[in-house]
């Protein structure tokens, strides 16, 4: 992403070629290069040039700007897209030099070029078309060289508020996604699912699979005022009713048996939150008496799961649940930090932006403005760099909405923490039941990647008593 601007100079040719090709700010003139003139004797070539033209307007050069990202481009690359940018824009009529600075954090060149052309000594035009050519040309060259620019966009910029508003529709497409996607993952059909979707407080229409029916299927949440289509342009390509059907038919759908009733016999005691004993060391079997009070004790331990369990099935369930829970959590946090992330974005080049404004109003004010502009590059450079960034996002800058930027961020941070919170307690109680799950299946002898009730072990457990 290129940011430009462009000034004319009306007095200091020589300083502004001196201040851009700086030996300290250019790696010692390695990224200075120039066109028709030289660095030594620019100032002199651009005054012949001046002198043979019969404008007198005052300007004797124009000194662009073409500043990145941070970190997007190396100086070497920089460079080399400001001399092509230059050459397109001037078409080899103009004398100009262009030296790329690598003493901030943004990487930008500098290009000087004489106000009057080589051939018929016109004076250059300036006004907010040629301006605008020199911006597209730049995107251009941008895209050429796989690097972000500003998408064009007939849109203006929304007020903070209105940019809100917008991005909460988009919070309701997300938690819709989430509810289908669980709803899908419930289910082991189509009709179940719109039972279930329904069941979650949604409207559905469009749903029938008859070929008389609406051409989408769409859906409205509690709250909504209108429904969102299935459609690869409004929810993405996973929630058409042809690919709901198809995520649905391919699940792979695992059921789990029911123990049998003799297994429920255990004694039922409260849950306790340990491993079984493993009896097969050496300790364990040259010691009778021990071996006999580890399995005791692994009874009780299986017991104690069994009690809360009820049975196999129900148990499984509950930890079928918690994942799904889990998952669900995870995604809303996930959604969250994307949040977070876009409002300290938004946070930073409003800041940015009110820390540097002073300096553009100096600027626009000042006499002459190339001498102000050499004093106070860096701040100017990060002006427009902000301003082109918050534009970017479709954001009107205006610093008044800086508060509510900050009291959302502290909404969001207070949410993701809760969750974050949440996330950890549904985590831990599932790995509860699976440890439960396990100290069972242990116990019995059950494979748990198998289905419940299978390979029994050979021991009987009716020579234990408690």
């Amino acid at each position: 992403m290129a940011y430009t601007r462009m000034h004319a100079i009306k007095t200091t040719i020589g300083k502004s070629i001196t201040y851009i090709c700086n030996p300290e700010k250019t790696d010692g003139y390695r990224l200075v290069s120039s066109f028709s003139c030289s660095r030594e004797t620019a100032e002199f070539e651009f005054r012949s040039s001046l002198s043979k033209t019969p404008r007198k307007d005052g300007n004797l050069a124009y000194h662009i700007v073409q500043s990145f990202a941070p970190g997007e481009v190396s100086p070497e690359e920089a460079h080399r897209i400001g001399e092509e940018l230059a050459d397109r824009f001037l078409k080899g009529n103009y004398s100009y030099v262009i030296a790329t600075h690598t003493d901030k954090v943004s990487v930008h060149n500098h290009i000087i070029f004489c106000a009057a052309d080589n051939i018929k000594h016109k004076k250059y035009l300036e006004c907010t078309k040629n301006y605008y050519v020199l911006r597209n040309l730049s995107d251009e060259l941008c895209k050429e060289h796989n690097l972000s620019i500003i998408a064009p966009t007939k849109a203006k910029g929304k007020s903070y508020k209105e940019w809100k508003e917008s991005r909460a529709k988009n919070s309701w497409k997300d938690k819709m996604r989430l509810d289908i996607d669980e709803a899908i993952r419930e289910v082991n059909s189509y009709e179940d699912f719109l039972s279930r979707i329904r069941a979650k407080g949604y409207e559905v229409k469009g749903e029938r699979t008859d070929g008389e029916t609406l051409k989408y299927i769409s859906f409205k949440a509690p709250g909504q005022q209108r429904f969102f289509r299935g459609s690869e342009r409004s929810l993405g390509a996973k929630y058409t009713r042809t690919e709901i059907i198809r995520r649905i038919s391919e699940k792979t759908i695992s059921p789990v048996k029911s123990v049998r009733p003799h297994e429920q016999d255990l004694l039922k005691r409260t849950a306790v939150r340990k491993t079984l004993i493993d009896t097969s060391t050496d300790k364990f079997q040259n010691s009778p008496g021990l071996k006999y009070w580890a399995d005791i004790q692994n009874l009780k331990t299986a017991a104690a799961a069994y009690a809360e369990a009820g049975n196999l099935t129900d148990l499984k369930e509950k930890i079928d649940s918690k994942s799904r829970e889990a998952n669900s959590i995870r995604s809303e946090l996930n959604s969250v930090g994307r949040e977070l992330n876009e409002l300290k974005e938004i946070r930073h080049y409003l800041l940015q932006y009110k820390e540097t404004a002073p300096y553009r109003q100096r600027y626009n004010n000042a006499k002459d403005k190339e001498a102000y502009a050499m004093k106070h590059d860096e701040q100017l450079t990060l002006f427009d760099g902000a301003r082109n960034k918050l534009k970017q996002l479709g954001i009107k800058p205006n610093i008044s909405e800086l508060k509510q930027v900050e009291n959302d961020l502290a909404e969001l941070e207070n949410r993701e923490a809760d969750l974050a919170k949440k996330y950890d307690s549904v985590r831990n109680e599932k790995r509860d039941f699976e440890q439960k799950y396990r100290n069972i299946t242990e116990y019995l002898g059950i494979d748990s990647d198998k289905e419940v009730g299978r390979n029994e072990h050979q021991k009987s457990r009716t020579q234990i008593v408690l």
